[in-house]
């Protein structure tokens, strides 16, 4: 029961993924469509890619694209200074940890054995796309409101 319940987690963190970086891509601005694109890019690697290495090379990995993200992060908000961005890349900095901290103190990334791994990392994940949520509807909302105040003529 316990396995199944983890199944349907990962298929709805995985869906509100892919759904927040779809709408991101669609009606956000250009650091949303970015940072978006940056979460979607990293999640199918953790989602698809990363079960296919090694598990020793696993870890090493998920640092790696951890790193990335947070890079990607770093450069929207010093380019864009948006609140959101702010907190998806403190968010990020804490998932970077995380993992940091499991491979520095040998521990495994296995969710059956490290439930509080598995809790950690999916409440971060789901912060994150709440942040990149957050920005998008607020650039949507700033999008339409611009429009309406545009002198016609």
């Amino acid at each position: 029961m316990y396995r199944l319940l983890l199944h349907y987690e990962f298929e709805a963190l995985v869906g509100l993924l892919i759904g927040v970086s779809l709408l991101a891509l669609w009606k956000g601005g250009a650091a949303e469509r970015i940072g978006g694109a940056l979460n979607l890019a990293a999640g199918m690697f953790a989602t698809f890619l990363h079960p296919q290495l090694s598990p020793q090379a696993q870890p090493t990995a998920l640092l790696m694209v951890d790193a990335a993200l947070a890079g990607g992060f770093l450069f929207l908000a010093l380019r864009y200074a948006s609140l959101w961005l702010g907190g998806a890349l403190l968010l990020q900095a804490v998932q970077f940890s995380l993992h940091a901290y499991y491979i520095v103190m040998g521990n495994s990334h296995d969710f059956s054995r490290e439930p509080y791994f598995m809790l950690i990392n999916n409440l971060d994940t789901s912060g994150i796309n709440v942040c990149i949520l957050l920005g998008t509807v607020l650039a949507w909302r700033k999008r339409v409101v611009d429009r309406r105040l545009a002198p016609t003529g």
